[in-house]
């Protein structure tokens, strides 16, 4: 399943259906939103809602619908990531979930040949469609595209991010004292900060982010100049090569102190080869997603592992 099948569902279809199994006492109910109003982004779809939550809404942004089952494996590991990813967009797009074995006659419509299938509707119309499971970064630059695609047509997609951009406007209070601490050059208490929100909160990425921001920045301030100079003369002494990549790194030498780390793997083994590698790995997470030198020295990095 591909763009091409747009246009080719006559979604207007089920909606009869629906009301007259509504109307016979059958068909199920309306269908749960999860979170339990209608701005949640994440929506249970049964036949009878199918109207109002799948094609309604898709005339203000594009609702992608996860057709799965309870015995489908690769379900359990699509869906999640999915929830994730609607849960990030914040009411930009919506994600329409639906058990094919209570809703048979949906995956019927879609024409779905085997689960999961995932399709994306914009407009009252299917837009595109795939089949099968697909990684987290797959399936965020698919979902990105596809709100690019439909943006200037679905007026709730602008809507969608003012309301985020006027709620990220409203700090987090344990933020402001990570940042304050930061730019007073206190580290040890930026760090403290970060943690404590970590602890209560181990899945926050900004977080995440932001201490291996903090730890850098610590050691970066205390980078020898000569570290450069004193590892090219130890080329087997990993913590001079660590040493240097921070100094390099410091200095904006991006490529080079991926590099110097990336060589050091190649020419050490067992745990002085781990430590390298687990260092370069931290070293990524500073720069963000999609960074083409993180995504070069990563490919460099599983050469030279494997």
């Amino acid at each position: 399943m591909s763009a091409s099948m747009a246009g080719a569902v006559d979604l207007s279809g089920l909606k009869e259906r629906a009301q007259a199994s509504s109307g016979s006492g059958s068909g199920g109910g309306s269908g749960s939103q999860r979170g339990g109003d209608n701005t949640t982004h994440v929506v249970d779809v049964t036949e009878s809602n199918f109207q109002q939550e799948v094609v309604d809404r898709s005339m203000q942004v594009p609702v992608v619908v996860d057709l799965w089952a309870d015995w489908c494996g690769p379900c359990k590991q699509l869906s999640p990531v999915l929830e994730k990813l609607a849960a990030e967009g914040r009411g930009t797009w919506v994600l329409a979930k639906v058990d094919v074995d209570a809703n048979p006659r949906i995956a019927q419509l879609f024409q779905a040949q085997s689960i999961p299938t995932v399709v994306a509707i914009a407009g009252g119309q299917p837009l595109d469609a795939f089949s099968g499971a697909h990684p987290e970064p797959q399936l965020r630059e698919w979902i990105n595209q596809l709100i690019e695609q439909v943006r200037d047509q679905l007026p709730g997609i602008s809507a969608a991010e003012q309301a985020t951009g006027q709620d990220e406007e409203q700090e987090d209070p344990r933020f402001t004292a990570a940042e304050q601490a930061l730019e007073a050059g206190d580290f040890d208490g930026a760090e403290r900060a970060y943690q404590e929100i970590l602890s209560a909160e181990p899945d926050n990425e900004q977080a995440k982010a932001a201490l291996a921001q903090v730890r850098f920045s610590a050691r970066a301030q205390q980078a020898d100049p000569s570290a450069v100079e004193q590892a090219d003369a130890a080329p087997e002494d990993v913590e001079r090569q660590i040493a240097a990549a921070d100094a390099e790194l410091a200095a904006q030498q991006v490529e080079g102190a991926f590099n110097r780390l990336i060589a050091t793997v190649r020419r050490t083994s067992g745990d002085e080869r781990d430590r390298a590698r687990k260092y370069l790995v931290e070293m990524f997470d500073l720069f963000p997603e999609g960074d083409e030198r993180v995504r070069a020295a990563r490919k460099s990095l599983a050469s030279a592992l494997f």
